[in-house]
């Protein structure tokens, strides 16, 4: 426990420092590929959510989900890549392969689905070379183009929302 809540403290000082020199970068360019962040711990319905992006033009194949977990069983099976709290080092460097990987990608849009700020949540999305980052109004805004207010529970309205204003910002 106690371990747990110095690693916290000490992944989010880095992030704390990086977003001192952190700037957002927004392109004209059309989305096509997408990356999703998510927290299972508080949401559990990521094919519901992929099957709403999906019904509004972005082709399934072009989404890559990373899954987070606040604890992962060895018997806990994922459909995606997953991470937990544990693949994270105390200086905010990732363990795990497919964290990098998901990182180093450039999607033309991320869509950090978390609703509870967590460092190590919040680590991958300020390190996302993302081309347009979108998430939810109660996490820190100096790390998304676009944020929505609503939770995370309600993904069908944020989807809606979402693409509502892609079609405004003419990204689709």
């Amino acid at each position: 426990m106690f371990l747990r809540f110095i690693k916290d403290f000490f992944i989010k000082k880095t992030v704390k420092k990086s977003l001192l020199a952190y700037s957002l970068e927004s392109t004209g360019k059309k989305i096509e590929t997408v990356g999703l962040l998510i927290d299972e711990t508080y949401f559990s319905k990521e094919k519901e959510l992929i099957e709403e992006i999906t019904a509004n033009g972005i082709s399934a194949g072009n989404i890559k989900v990373l899954i987070y977990k606040d604890r992962i069983k060895k018997k806990d099976l994922f459909e995606h890549p997953s991470f937990s709290r544990k693949d994270i080092s105390f200086t905010g460097e990732f363990q795990k392969e497919e964290i990098k990987q998901f990182t180093r990608e450039t999607f033309d849009m991320l869509i950090s689905y978390y609703d509870i700020e967590k460092p190590q949540l919040l680590i991958v999305t300020l390190q996302s070379k993302a081309r347009f980052k979108v998430g939810f109004s109660s996490t820190d805004k100096r790390l998304n183009n676009f944020t929505i207010t609503t939770v995370a529970e309600k993904h069908q309205e944020f989807v809606t929302e979402l693409f509502r204003y892609l079609k405004i910002l003419n990204k689709i």
